[in-house]
This record gives C-alpha cells, structure tokens and sequence, in this order.
C-alpha cells in the first residue's frame, strides 16, 4: 500500500507541485519510495528504500516534462521496491493484489520478483503483445487481479500512460495544461488543480514522451528489516507454556477469581454478571436513517469509516455500504502493528465494494522502536496493569479521523466497534475500579482519565525506563482518544445487533476473508499486539480478553457458559507464530522475553502487579 502521484506537462514540471504531491503521498507511508521521470532521450527510474523526500533531491527530477512517483508502507514483501519495471512497462501501485500467486498461474508468465505488483506489468506485457488494445488494458487487469489495484501503467515505447483503479483510491485534474494525479483528491485540490475526477471504471489514458531505454537505480540504506521473515524453531515454540490454572470461576459467566475487583456472591456469581445491563440491544433502525439523512451527498462520498481490517470494522463497512446505502471513505491508520493479514483484508473489503481507503501511516520504524524501549522496561519490572502502554501507539487512529475530515470535507464518521469488547480488567490491573455504567468501550471524561494517568505513573516510577522518548507520543495519542470531543460520531452496532456468526459468515461466504493460520477465531487476527499480550495475561493471572468476551456474550444470551469455556480453551491457546512476528518485528530476543513472561506468578489482590517467581524465590 502506498501513495501515488505525478505530473505530465509539455514542459518542465512545477517543482512546488511535484513537492506537494509528493509529500502528501508520504502520509500513506515512508518505509520506501520510487520515480520514474524522463531525462533527455531516456526515461530513469529511482528507487530508494528511505523517505520520498530524500529521493527527490538525490533523483532531482525537476527538469522533466513527466514527473510518477509512489511513497510506500512496506507490505508483501521488503525485496523489491516499486517502480516494477518489465520488459518496457513500468508500473506504480497503490493496494495489494492478494491473489498474485493465481494470478501468475493464470498467465502463465516467470515471475522474477516478489512483490505482488510485478503481476500488474505481466498482465499488461501480455495483453500489449496479444491484442495491442489500450484501451482494455485496466479491464484485462482488473479481471484477474483481486484486491486493491489503483495503479498508473506506463508504457514510454508506445509514449502512453493509463491510470486506473477498482476502488476509487485515484484522482486526476489539470492544470494550466498540466495534468495530475494522486491517490487523493485533496493535494490536487491544495495546487490548484480544476476538473478532478475520481479514476473508476474507466481507464485515463495520457501522452507521455516516447523514449525506448529505461535506466534503473536503486540506492539502499536501511539497516532494520521491517518484514521479518517468519523462522520456524521447534525449541522455541516449547517455550510458550499453556497452564492448567484450576481457577475458580463465576457459576455464570467463566471470569476466574484472578479478575480485578471481582467477588462471588452466596450462589458463585461475580459482581461483573450482577452489574451487568445489556449492551448488544440496538436502537431502532430508523433512528440511524435519520441520522445520517442530512450528510447524504446524491454520488459523491458522504461519510467516513474507521477500518482497522478487523473483523467487526469489516462488518462495519458491509453494513453502511450495502444496508445504509451510503458512500464512504475507509480510514485506516498503521501504526506498524498491522499483520500484512490485515492489510489484505482491507484490500479484498474496499476492492469488492469499489470503496476508496486513505491510509495514514506513521513513522513505522519510530513506533517499533518505542515499542522496544517499553517492553524493555516492561521486563525489568512486570506489572499487568502497565501491559497496555504496548500498545498506547495506535491512539493516533482518533487524532488523524479529524485529519481525513479536514482533507475530505466529511465530517459522518461511522465506526463498526463490537459493543462486548469491555475489558475492564486491563486498567483494573492498575488499581482502577470497573466503571460498571460505562457504555463505551473506551473510557471518556477529565477525572477517570487523570485518576487512571495517576495510577500509570505510580508503576511507571518502578521501572524509569517508561520514561524515554515515547512517552510524548502515548500522551497525545489518549489525549486525541479520550479527551477530544467526538463530533458526528456514531456506531454501526448501535443500531445492528452484533451476532458473530452471521458476521464471520458473511465476510468468509461474501469477501473471501481470509483468516490465521495460527487460531481458530477470527478477532483480532490483524492486529499484531493481541497474541503477545494475551499471552502475557494468561500466564500471569489465567484469562485473557478472550475470556471477558465470552463472559459478555453469555450474559447477552449469546452462548452457553459450556460453550464458552470450550472456545476460550482454544482461543488462548498461545499462538507461536504471531508473537514471534511480534518480536521479530520490534527487535526484541524471542527466548529472553517468554524465558521472563514464563516466571510471572499470579498478582496480588493489593497491588494487582505479577509478582516474579524468581524474585519471590
């Protein structure tokens, strides 16, 4: 997934405009970058695995008359970078081709690289030498290319250039006799171009200079691997331990005694089940009509969707598309922590329904090594309720919704969150009380936030190590997350009833979802994080989210309690692979950190910290 850009003039190209598009195209990522741009009698393609920026004055391309480029988040393969350049085609692509292998089965072409976009240039070699017909080159790709495929084609032999894509994630305007493109409406708005059009559909074909040499080079400098290749080592799948903890659990729901705050009354049941009111009871249907009937634009997009790839946003989507009737964008921020399994997921959603994703990256390289530092100082002194700052870097996901509103003039924003994912215990293991008349999943207002960054700092303070160059960072993440007012701010499943099984049925019958290979649920397989700290709580105090969801739809009269148990005997089975990508991928020793998980103890009622067993000794 990345950004692309560029600009076709009859003469030199605005350096401004070249900069411009070419920094907004950074915000959809930064891990690697490409031009491709004409010098003389030769068209010259740079590639670089550093930041857009630099390439553009190392590459210098201002004097050109034909100026693509392409800013790229790292996904399917770390190799190769784009542009893919074969056999005199020259492709830029934005999304993932998810079924590349078939593809190029299908085509029966050698595949030299591996990056699924080299598949795009091979269809289009082929369709070039069998019927030379242009015109339905994007219809011959797009029939064979599943997934996102937003791309600009160049062919400098032919002097052609066509631009298409399945999902909307493309735009062209003019210029003064310029003519545009980028994967975003608003940077052609920002240089003052006119007649944008939303690329969909139909192919935009333009005259580019005719040149037969293309020369390549690529310059490298990265030192960390961003996509670790996954090693299998039977010793260290040994490691991961799976206890018979022999909790007593509610007589109800399965919470076990180790839950903050809980206690039984005289029939064994928790105070969670006792305090609990119904979340999964939907408003009456035609109150979200109303609601959303004033930001209704007749063709144009109309509202925004939060889309993590996950399975409840996937839903999410499904519903304000094909039962809302609406026209949205998706939003998606990576923040390094989503699986190229989520990302695939995103690009069979968003190619399926012809719906456009902005991705906002972040610094993925910055926010790995933050995660590094904390569970560095995580280790030396362990404590459950401090588990979450792991994760304290995706709460940018609700500063930047405010981002996309400003850059698409749509404020709807509608988000498919599951209404039983209430976990109270991760802030109770930090001495915070569970709010049991808290609606949302996340908790909002100035004094629990206070209350709750009070008690952080009190565990922080045993580990100084939490205080390092993160620590901004995770502040103004919940400060956009918890403390900003939410405007036009509404929840999909406040008026469907969530039901998991028509949900998983109709991603896996409808979307051809796809699923891990490590697990049997279909929840939170995108997300990089979960199987790490799942396996943190299970060790150390016998559950994991897995079990308060369960608990959740018992009391909903979802599933039996027998049911449940069963599931969560499964679901928090430890899932080797994925906390191996998880460390591999912050950089972190796989058999020093489960070696230290692995002597956690149960936590202590007063403190609700694990206590090591090595230091209780």
């Amino acid at each position: 997934m990345c950004g692309i850009f560029g600009l076709v003039s009859q003469g030199q190209v605005n350096s401004r405009d070249l900069r411009t598009l070419a920094v907004h195209a950074r915000q959809r990522g930064r891990d690697s970058s490409g031009l491709i741009f004409d010098s003389g009698s030769t068209y010259r393609v740079e590639r670089a695995d550093f930041d857009i920026r630099r390439l553009l004055k190392l590459a210098n391309p201002h004097r050109a008359s034909i100026v693509l480029g392409h800013s790229r988040l790292v996904t399917n393969g770390l190799a190769d970078n784009q542009p893919v350049v074969r056999n005199g085609i020259v492709v830029i692509h934005n999304g993932i081709v998810v079924n590349d292998d078939d593809a190029w089965q299908e085509i029966d072409a050698k595949r030299n690289l591996e990056i699924d976009s080299e598949v795009i240039a091979a269809i289009a070699e082929k369709h070039l030498n069998e019927s030379g017909d242009l015109n339905e080159l994007s219809k011959k790709v797009l029939s064979i290319c599943k997934g996102v495929v937003a791309c600009a084609v160049c062919i400098p032999r032919l002097g052609k250039l066509v631009l298409f894509s399945n999902n909307g994630s493309l735009y062209v305007g003019q210029k003064e006799g310029v003519t545009c493109f980028s994967s975003e409406h608003h940077p052609l708005a920002q240089i003052g171009c006119e007649e944008i059009k939303q690329v969909k559909d139909e192919a935009f074909i333009a005259e580019v200079p005719m040149f037969e040499e293309i020369s390549v080079q690529d310059h490298k400098s990265r030192k960390e691997n961003l996509i670790p290749a996954f090693k299998f080592i039977a010793s260290e799948e040994r490691l991961l331990e799976y206890r018979d903890h022999n909790l007593r659990r509610c007589s109800r729901c399965i919470l076990p005694e180790t839950m903050p705050f809980i206690h039984f009354d005289a029939e064994g049941v928790c105070n969670y089940c006792n305090h609990y009111s119904p979340r999964n009871n939907p408003k009456p249907r035609e109150e979200i009509f109303e609601l959303v009937e004033p930001y209704r634009r007749s063709g144009e997009t109309d509202c925004i969707v939060p889309f993590s790839g996950g399975r409840d946003s996937c839903y999410g989507l499904h519903l304000v598309v094909n039962e809302l009737g609406m026209k949205p964008v998706t939003y998606t921020y990576d923040w390094g922590m989503v699986t190229d399994l989520g990302r695939r997921n995103i690009s069979r959603m968003c190619s399926q329904l012809g719906v456009e994703n902005i991705i906002v990256a972040a610094d993925i390289s910055k926010k790995r090594r933050n995660i590094a530092i904390n569970l560095g100082a995580w280790l030396k002194s362990p404590h459950l309720g401090m588990v979450s700052i792991l994760t304290a870097g995706d709460k940018h996901f609700f500063r930047h919704v405010e981002t996309v509103k400003k850059q698409t003039g749509v404020n709807l924003n509608l988000w498919g969150i599951n209404p039983l994912e209430v976990t109270h215990f991760k802030a109770g293991f930090l001495g915070v009380k569970p709010d049991f008349e808290e609606k949302r999943v996340y908790s909002h207002g100035i004094s629990k936030q206070l209350r709750y960054q009070l008690l952080r700092l009190r565990a922080m303070l045993q580990s100084p190590g939490y205080f390092n160059r993160s620590l901004w960072d995770t502040l103004s993440g919940e400060y956009y997350r918890s403390f900003t007012e939410k405007r036009d701010y509404f929840h999909i499943f406040d008026y469907w009833r969530w039901d998991e099984q028509i949900i998983n049925d109709t991603l896996l019958d409808q979307y051809d979802w796809e699923c891990a290979i490590d697990t049997s649920t279909t929840w939170r397989i995108g997300d990089g994080t979960a199987a790490f700290y799942n396996y943190i709580y299970y060790t150390a105090a016998g559950f994991t989210e897995h079990d308060t969801f369960r608990s959740n739809q018992i009391r909903e009269g979802e599933i039996t309690r027998d049911e449940a148990l069963a599931r969560v005997k499964d679901e928090n089975t430890p899932r080797y692979q994925n906390i191996r990508w998880y460390l591999d991928t912050i950089g972190m020793n796989f058999v020093d950190v489960i070696t230290t998980i692995n002597k956690l103890s149960f936590p202590e009622s007063d403190s609700f910290a694990p206590v090591s067993k090595a230091a209780s000794a």
